[in-house]
């Protein structure tokens, strides 16, 4: 099966290329490996060319027993890309994953987390507090431009410093997750955030000889700041506030849940977020809805329980 082993590094080499982000791709070539290893140990050991859709479901199936369906839906659909390439590279002559579905996983069921009020003021003192001064104003930034614009970690990573347009207040968001360019507005707290970064930024590029360096945010040692590196950020931060594990991802969910209970319109937040269906911007109605709050308080039941006792009429 060293065969298998070259061209699953061919196979992840190439979705690198296509910019898949590293976390993905690592996670990847832990399944692939797993497959891989479980193709070795059957008996007798099968040819790459021979195997099919029979092997593939005994695989998924050792491979997901009490596990949620977002695991297997994500083994399928690992397992099905890979064998797309196989077809590419003549190793298949069809891909018999390419019929086979995982189970479907509805998002809407799964309620997102935000990050409330104390916890994100939590989180500012503790970037606020951060001793070194590039840290501290970086910290600032990543938070503003997280919270207060909703980008997914992929995409703040991948901000480059032409993306930040400060005369219109207007940071320009890359189309590799949707397919599609945006372009999300900033308020003037977070224009304050990125520019009080720049010249910290400059300074730490200049000290470690890289002044050409295009990331908008980069590390102590003047290189990008990964997206490993924000989630490492994040939880040291947490950490220092001393509340609980927290996300980038969260940011997200708090940035569209906290600007829907602003009042702000579904249209308006799926367009700030980027998401190319708005059934993936509704479902932030179930952390925050207004509306249905605010029929709730007009229940008799509220003002029956109002009453003192002893002063409740009967009805």
């Amino acid at each position: 099966m060293r065969r298998w082993d070259g061209l699953v590094e061919r196979y992840l080499a190439v979705q690198v290329a296509k910019g898949l982000e590293s976390a993905t791709v690592a996670a990847r070539r832990r399944e692939l490996a797993r497959f891989g290893g479980w193709l070795k140990g059957r008996r007798p050991r099968p040819a790459l060319e021979e195997v099919g859709a029979d092997l593939l479901v005994r695989y998924v199936s050792s491979r997901t027993p009490f596990h949620a369906r977002s695991t297997v839906s994500s083994v399928v659909s690992d397992l099905r890309s890979m064998g797309e390439f196989l077809v590419q590279e003549g190793a298949w002559h069809s891909n018999p994953l390419r019929w086979m579905r995982g189970p479907k996983i509805d998002q809407r069921r799964r309620i997102p987390r935000r990050i409330d009020k104390e916890q994100l003021q939590a989180l500012w003192k503790a970037a606020e507090a951060r001793r070194q001064e590039h840290a501290r104003y970086q910290a600032v930034c990543a938070l503003a431009i997280m919270y207060g614009t909703g980008l997914r970690r992929g995409e703040l990573e991948r901000l480059d410093l032409c993306d930040w347009d400060r005369d219109n207040s207007v940071l320009k968001i890359d189309g590799r997750k949707t397919g599609r360019e945006r372009q999300v507005p900033v308020g003037e707290g977070i224009w304050r955030c990125i520019e009080g970064y720049l010249p910290h930024r400059h300074n730490r590029l200049e000290a470690k000889g890289r002044v050409g360096e295009q990331a908008l945010l980069v590390s102590s040692r003047g290189e990008r700041l990964t997206g490993a590196l924000i989630s490492t950020l994040i939880s040291r931060l947490a950490r220092s506030a001393g509340i609980a594990h927290v996300t980038p991802h969260q940011f997200r969910h708090s940035c569209a849940s906290d600007l829907l209970e602003a009042g702000v319109t579904i249209p308006e937040v799926q367009r700030i977020l980027g998401h190319a269906a708005i059934q993936s911007t509704i479902r932030y109605t179930a952390v925050a809805d207004p509306e249905r709050a605010k029929a709730m308080t007009k229940h008799p039941l509220n003002r029956f329980l109002g009453d003192p006792p002893g002063e409740r009429k009967a009805s």
